[in-house]
């Protein structure tokens, strides 16, 4: 059996210090900590979706806002996943997910392509969900993408409630990132790719 696939990767700047760890074989575990609850809330669900442990820790800036928590959390669990997927051989690197709650419906597709680029299209119905201010959850996933080196297509399809319409997006998020990083048995070994590279 191959050793697990994980990383761990520190980042400190003056507005936040985070440390993240993931293993990409995991079960689903969460160890999350960014003094935002609802935030906690969703990278729970991009573990548990996406059948990776996660460790989350990050002391940001909240006496400002949370923007630059969220952010830069998506900056560094990209470099994880980055590095814990290596050069990408072997990997399924497309992945896709709908997952609805209630009256929401939420659309993800993912890339792993070398290519880092966030195409998102939610109109939320609430500026807020608790502390989680909705905005940024493009500024999260526009971290991820940028440095996890990924094509991200993320589009709430329907939804009424902005919990809902948040919850199905990080919920596909996962489910979508679990299919990507997920080995092709039929491809051991070799990059997915006719360029030969990712």
């Amino acid at each position: 059996m191959n050793a697990p696939r994980t990383a761990e990767v520190t980042r400190n700047t003056r507005e936040t210090r985070i440390t993240v760890r993931v293993n990409l074989d995991g079960t689903g575990q969460s160890k999350l900590h960014t003094g935002i609850g609802f935030f906690d809330h969703m990278l729970d669900q991009i573990a548990r979706h996406g059948l990776m442990d996660l460790d989350i820790h990050c002391e940001g800036d909240l006496h400002i806002d949370g923007h630059h928590t969220v952010e830069d959390v998506g900056i560094t669990l990209g470099m994880a996943i980055a590095k814990a997927v290596g050069d990408k051989a072997g990997l399924t690197r497309y992945g896709h997910s709908y997952v609805p709650l209630d009256e929401a419906l939420s659309r993800v597709v993912i890339d792993l392509s070398g290519r880092p680029g966030l195409h998102m299209d939610c109109k939320f119905t609430a500026g807020s969900i608790g502390a989680f201010d909705t905005q940024l959850t493009f500024e999260f996933f526009q971290g991820f993408a940028n440095l996890a080196l990924a094509t991200v297509h993320i589009d709430n399809l329907k939804g009424h409630n902005a919990h809902h319409q948040a919850e199905t997006m990080f919920k596909a998020f996962g489910r979508a990132l679990r299919m990507a990083t997920t080995p092709d048995p039929r491809s051991a070994g070799v990059i997915p790719s006719t360029k030969g590279s990712l």
